[in-house]
C-alpha cells in the first residue's frame, strides 16, 4: 500500500486505537490482543492504530513495541489496515519507524515528541528527519508540544511526499480552519481529541468528516452507529447518543488526569475482553466510577 492509496482509505470511515493488552504482572499479553483485534476488526473501522496514545504507547518498551506491531499486522493481515503509533526524540522515533515499516505496517502515526519545548523549525525538522526515514505514509499529530502551524505544514508538505495526514488534538479552531484551507485535499484530515465524538459534528462542518474512536474498543456497534449519524447528519441520532452517553461518559473521564486511556480499559474489561491494568503513571478507575461506567455500557444494548 502505498501512500496515497492509504491518503485514500484514510480519508472516509471510522478510525480506532486498540488498547495494549497487558496481563496480572503488567507484561504484554499476546494472546489477548489477538482476540481484541479479531473481535474489533470485523466492525467497520477503516484502520486500526497499533500502540497509539490509548495503546500506552509512552510506556511501552522497545521490544514490547515491536511485539505488539508484529501481533497486530499478522493478526489483521486480510481484515484492516494497521497504522502504528512511533514518538520520543528524533532518532527513537526513526528507530521506531523503520522497526514499524519492516514489521508491515501500513502507515505511521507521529505522536508528540518528547516533553521539552522546542520551536516551530525544530519540530518541523523532527517531522521531516521521520518521514524521510521510511517510505510508507506519515501522518502527524499536532497535539501537547507538537503545534505546527500551516505554512510549516505546507513547506513539510513539498518536502515529504509520504506525509499525508494530519490529526488535530488541540481544539484551536482557528488554527484548524487556516490548516484545512491552506492545505487542501494535500492532506487526510483526522479528529483526535480526547472522546472525539462530541466534537464529531462541528470537525465534519470544518471539513474534518474523519476522527478516531477510544469507545470503540468496548461499544464498537454504538461507535459505528454514531459515526454513521453524524455522517449522514442525523442530528436526532447523534444528540441522543452524546444526551445518554458521552456527556455521563465524559463526566467519568475527567475526574483524573489520565482517565482517557483508563476509562477505556475499564471498558475493555466490562465488555469482557480485559485488556488488564494501566501501566504507571497512570492509575486504573476507582470501583465506584468501574460501575457507573459499567451501567452506562449496559445501556448501550448488546455490540
Amino acid at each position: 500500500m502505498n501512500p496515497q492509496e492509504l491518503k485514500s482509505i484514510l480519508s472516509s470511515g471510522l478510525l480506532s486505537f486498540p488498547v495494549t493488552d497487558f496481563n496480572a504482572q503488567g507484561d504484554f499479553h499476546r494472546e489477548g490482543y489477538i482476540k481484541r483485534l479479531e473481535w474489533l476488526a470485523p466492525y467497520g473501522a477503516s484502520a486500526l492504530f497499533a500502540a497509539g496514545g490509548t495503546g500506552e504507547f509512552f510506556s511501552l518498551a522497545a521490544s514490547e513495541y515491536s511485539q505488539v506491531i508484529k501481533t497486530a499486522v499478522d493478526t489483521c493481515a486480510t481484515s484492516v489496515p494497521i497504522l502504528a503509533g512511533v514518538g520520543g526524540s528524533t532518532r527513537q522515533a526513526i528507530e521506531y519507524a523503520q522497526e514499524a515499516e519492516r514489521l508491515g505496517a501500513k502507515g505511521l502515526l507521529l505522536l508528540p515528541h518528547y516533553l521539552t519545548e522546542a520551536s516551530q523549525d525544530g519540530v518541523a525538522a523532527h517531522v521531516e528527519a521521520v518521514c524521510k526515514s521510511v517510505k510508507i505514509g506519515v501522518i502527524v499529530y499536532n497535539r501537547n508540544v507538537c503545534r505546527l502551524t500551516a505554512p510549516l505544514l505546507e513547506r513539510l508538505a513539498e518536502r515529504c511526499p509520504n506525509l499525508i495526514g494530519y490529526k488535530d488534538g488541540l481544539g484551536d479552531i482557528e488554527l484548524m480552519v487556516s490548516i484545512r484551507r491552506r492545505l487542501g485535499d494535500r492532506f487526510s484530515y483526522l479528529g483526535g481529541l480526547p472522546t472525539a465524538e462530541v466534537y464529531a459534528a462541528a470537525y465534519k462542518a470544518l471539513g474534518v468528516p474523519v476522527y478516531s474512536s477510544a469507545v470503540f474498543n468496548f461499544i464498537p456497534k454504538t461507535a459505528m452507529d454514531f459515526y454513521h449519524a453524524v455522517a449522514r447528519e442525523d442530528h436526532a441520532t447523534v444528540d441522543k447518543i452524546i444526551d445518554d452517553f458521552f456527556l455521563p461518559y465524559l463526566d467519568i473521564r475527567n475526574r483524573k488526569s489520565g482517565y482517557a486511556v483508563s476509562i477505556v480499559k475499564a471498558g475493555a474489561t466490562i465488555a469482557g475482553y480485559s485488556a488488564g491494568p494501566v501501566r504507571t503513571p497512570l492509575t486504573d478507575l476507582l470501583p465506584e466510577e468501574y460501575e457507573a461506567l459499567a451501567a452506562l455500557i449496559d445501556k448501550q444494548g448488546p455490540q
